[in-house]
């Protein structure tokens, strides 16, 4: 490697990860009320562990929703679905501590006007944006996500990453907790150079055994060495396949790959490690680019700045990037509790912005004056009072598709909804064009 380049690394985990199973239940239990209440005041907590998963936290909602159920089907839809996983929807037992939002806490988010609509609490919240990859994200967690969902859907499809069970029947011997990380080489201007390191832990079944001529230990290689090699030539080519031919080349016979280092990963899920909502941050933003202040999302709604906030920042930086107008952007902005008004906003350009003259001081408070930032006209702008959440909970908030569904709600308590949505709003690039008017690009 050139003396003057340098490594930086971001990882993902996968829907099946316990820390994401707590988020799909949390984030989802979130969808429901919304669902049947679009004004729901909604702040969720999951801890999910062997045969056990704990619902926490304060919900205010005229919707009635049977917390149970939702958190068995979410459990079972991500693939936890058989006894021998030590966690799985039918078996599990669910108990529920959830109470109504504290009056404390509601006195400054309501409001008699409501553009006037207090933050939900205090904290400061980031976006980020870079020109490294097509959706303006850093190239190392981007390519972290894709590994993992292009695994999942393996996992799904069941027709490759395969083995004979003793039944005679052919399956996957993919389970569902699994992690990446992905290690790029920059070079001294911060351009991306090649892939230089990926890792691969991926949970699966006992699919070969020892018998009279294979000790354990023997087996156990036998498996690490079977899944290294469909990584290799499975996983990897379908994941190059997806991405842009420029960064495809950059994943080449120099990669150093590591697959299930610790040569066996049978027991995980919420078996081999508790699972609790909010505990992957980092993995849900910016890889650890960028910055991060401190608030989880899922489970809250969008009331709670630590949230809304967070995607108008994400919504700021990658239109100032699309437009031009920097080719890095990082945005912050704070709040105090019950006050409708951020008490900053900040936009670091890290000296990348195209308009000479223009400081990054001058470029905040003209942004600042051109978007507002006020709790309720983030969630009007974003359209976040309606069941979009579930989809975000696993792979990354930020950097996804914007795309409208029509999603379908059941309940025993409840007459049937179909709603159409907007997912990922946040992504849109609605606002570049009032950017290069502003800016003149």
């Amino acid at each position: 490697m050139d003396t003057k380049n340098y490594l930086f690394t971001s990882e993902s985990v996968s829907e099946g990860h316990p820390d994401k199973v707590a988020d799909q239940i949390s984030d989802t239990l979130l969808d429901e009320f919304l669902a049947y209440d679009p004004q729901s005041r909604v702040a969720c907590e999951t801890l999910v562990t062997t045969g056990q998963v704990f619902l926490a936290g304060e919900v205010t909602s005229n919707a009635y929703v049977d917390l149970q159920e939702v958190a068995r089907r979410v459990i079972k839809e991500i693939g936890y679905d058989r006894s021998e996983l030590k966690f799985d929807g039918e078996g599990c037992g669910v108990v529920s501590a959830i109470h109504e939002q504290s009056p404390d806490i509601a006195r400054g988010v309501v409001r008699q006007s409501e553009e006037e609509q207090g933050a939900g609490d205090q904290g400061m919240m980031f976006g980020y944006a870079c020109c490294e990859t097509p959706d303006y994200m850093p190239l190392p967690l981007d390519l972290s996500h894709r590994l993992l969902q292009a695994l999942a859907d393996i996992r799904r499809e069941g027709k490759e990453m395969t083995y004979t069970d003793p039944n005679g029947i052919v399956r996957t011997y993919l389970r569902p907790d699994s992690k990446s990380q992905v290690t790029v080489e920059y070079s001294h201007d911060g351009t991306p150079q090649r892939v230089h390191t990926i890792v691969i832990s991926t949970q699966h079944d006992e699919f070969i055994l020892p018998d009279a001529s294979t000790t354990q230990e023997e087996a156990d290689s036998l498996m690490q060495q079977r899944i290294e090699q469909d990584v290799r030539s499975i996983l990897l080519p379908r994941v190059k396949a997806e991405l842009p031919a420029e960064i495809a080349a950059m994943i080449d016979d120099r990669l150093v790959l590591h697959v299930n280092p610790t040569g066996k990963f049978v027991v995980g899920g919420p078996h081999g490690d508790s699972g609790l909502t909010g505990r992957k941050i980092i993995v849900d933003t910016y890889g650890g680019r960028g910055a991060h202040g401190g608030g989880a999302f899922s489970g809250k709604d969008p009331s709670k700045v630590d949230r809304s906030a967070a995607y108008a920042a994400r919504h700021i930086a990658k239109n100032l990037v699309a437009a031009g107008v920097a080719s890095q952007a990082l945005v912050q902005v704070a709040y105090a509790i019950g006050v409708a008004a951020p008490v900053s906003l900040y936009i670091n350009t890290y000296g990348t912005c195209a308009i000479p003259s223009l400081t990054d001081a001058e470029l905040s408070a003209r942004v600042s004056a051109m978007v507002d930032m006020r709790p309720k006209a983030i969630e009007s702008r974003l359209d976040l009072r309606k069941p979009i959440y579930r989809e975000t909970a696993s792979y990354g908030h930020m950097g996804r598709k914007p795309r409208t569904v029509t999603k379908h709600f059941h309940s025993k308590y409840e007459p049937d909804k179909e709603i159409t949505v907007r997912l990922f709003t946040w992504e849109e690039l609605d606002l570049v064009p009032a950017f290069k008017k502003e800016f003149g690009l």
